[in-house]
């Protein structure tokens, strides 16, 4: 049996990477549970899954025009490389869920956007996952999600301000 870590506000100067660890810790529980149930539920990955669902609040939120997002934009909200993105949305056109198509303003660069069939496919999985969520998050009232959300936010910035600093330097 291993030894419960010492608080992350210890005085020996490694609470930080203890909270680090932690997070680590819940992101990839909630990660893999995820991963697990979209494959056994829906014969799905979560990439697929989270280019669907991108695809789809970029069209319902006005983020992205009409004819859908670019391949780059896509990457950044992702949060992966255009590489890691092309064959995935390759095959996910090839399996009619997604659609491409030349950019009107400039021919190199392609737009992908849900097809219907990409949209059903997505509104089958989406309430599932998110009731997935929920009930991984359960054991927290909602002021206590409400507070480690702006925590969160809070930490981000943080990080984003000592990466600026470190580039700037």
């Amino acid at each position: 049996m291993t030894a419960p870590l010492a608080p992350a506000t210890s005085t020996d100067g490694r609470g930080a990477l203890r909270t680090w660890l932690r997070l680590l810790a819940c992101t990839s529980l909630v990660e893999r549970a995820v991963r697990r149930r979209l494959r056994e539920r829906f014969a799905t990955t979560l990439p697929r899954f989270d280019v669907l669902a991108q695809l789809d609040a970029a069209e319902r939120d006005g983020d992205g025009p009409a004819a859908g997002l670019t391949m780059s934009e896509l990457s950044q909200r992702l949060m992966v490389t255009n590489g890691n993105l092309t064959g995935l949305v390759e095959r996910l056109a090839e399996e009619r869920l997604v659609r491409r198509a030349p950019s009107p303003r400039d021919g190199r660069v392609q737009l992908v956007r849900l097809t219907v069939a990409g949209k059903r496919a997505l509104d089958a999985m989406a309430p599932e996952h998110q009731a997935w969520i929920d009930a991984m998050f359960a054991g927290l009232g909602d002021d206590d999600r409400a507070r480690l959300y702006d925590l969160l936010g809070a930490l981000r910035g943080s990080i984003r301000a000592s990466l600026d600093l470190e580039a700037s330097r």
